[in-house]
Formats: structure tokens, C-alpha cells, sequence
């Protein structure tokens, strides 16, 4: 957006009355010949893979962020997988033991970054 001199601010402002219009989602200004499209391409509802209808423009967004069905790495075991299965397998994998090579217990994965501290 510029400025716009008071002298042609009358030209101006019938030029955008013409050719211009407000989208009623956005309130974006879109010409009015590419209003159509604009709807279509940005607010036209599409349904996700996991079943959830989004406005297309937002879809990417919902992906990466609120989608169940995003992928998820396991901060135990780095698998990946998807975000709704992760806290049941985290809470699996997590309770696998492994042995402390400067102790000898064994040690729960989840309780391994800590173990150090502890360990002696």
C-alpha cells in the first residue's frame, strides 16, 4: 500500500470502486474479475486424509500442525510415525529397558538422560 496524493485521491478512489472488491472471508481486495478465482483457489472448504474439512487456504497449516495423521518422531527411538499413535507408542517404548554400562541396572529408556545424574 502507497501513499496516494490528495490531488489524485478522487481518480483514485473511483478507479478501486470500479475494479475492486472486498472479499467477504479474507477481506482481502481482489479485482473483480479475479474474485471468482480468488474464492475458489483460498476459500473453498477441501476435506483433509484425516477427514477434517478445512478452507483450502488453511489446509497446509492444519497439516503441519493440528492434523492427527501429521507424521511424529519418537523421542526414544526416533521411528517415525503418525502424531495420533505417538503417545500411546512413546509410552511403550519408552518403558523398554537398557542397560547402564557404568552401573549395570537396567535402566528405562524413558529415564535415561537423567540416569547420569544419578548414576554414579
Amino acid at each position: 500500500k502507497k501513499d496516494i496524493p490528495a490531488a489524485n485521491f478522487t481518480i483514485h478512489e473511483i478507479h478501486c470502486r470500479r475494479n475492486l472488491e472486498v472479499c467477504h472471508y479474507c477481506s482481502e481486495s481482489v479485482p473483480k474479475s479475479e474474485m471468482k478465482n480468488h474464492i475458489e483457489s483460498e476459500h473453498v472448504e477441501v476435506t483433509c486424509k484425516c477427514g477434517v474439512k478445512v478452507e483450502k487456504s488453511l489446509l497446509e497449516d492444519h497439516e503441519a500442525s493440528a492434523c492427527p495423521l501429521r507424521p511424529a518422531v519418537c523421542q526414544h527411538c526416533d521411528i517415525q510415525l503418525t502424531f495420533s499413535k505417538l503417545q500411546d507408542h512413546e509410552s511403550y517404548c519408552g518403558a523398554r529397558t537398557e542397560m547402564c554400562s557404568g552401573c549395570g541396572h537396567n535402566i528405562m529408556v524413558k529415564d535415561l538422560k537423567e540416569h547420569p545424574r544419578v548414576c554414579g
